[in-house]
C-alpha cells in the first residue's frame, strides 16, 4: 500500500506509468489529485472540489495512523 522509500514519480511516459515502482498512497499524488484540475464544467469543478478534500482527509489520516508506534 505505500513504501516511503520510492519518490513520487512527477513526469513520466505510459509505460513507466503502468509498470514502474509506486504504491497505492503514491498513485494519489502521481494521478488522483491532478484530476480536480483536468474538470471543465462548473458541477464537474465542484465534485472534483469536494472529491479532492475527501482524498486530502483520507491521506492526512493515513500518515497519521503510519507514524502510530506500538
Amino acid at each position: 500500500m505505500y513504501d516511503p522509500t520510492i519518490d513520487v514519480r512527477d513526469k513520466m511516459t505510459k509505460e513507466e506509468y503502468r509498470h514502474g515502482k509506486s504504491s497505492a498512497i503514491h498513485h494519489f499524488y502521481e494521478k488522483l489529485l491532478k484530476l480536480r484540475g483536468l474538470m471543465n464544467t462548473k458541477t464537474g469543478k465542484q465534485l472534483a472540489d469536494e472529491r479532492h478534500e475527501q482524498l486530502e482527509q483520507f491521506l492526512k489520516t493515513f500518515f497519521q495512523e503510519w507514524d502510530v508506534k506500538f
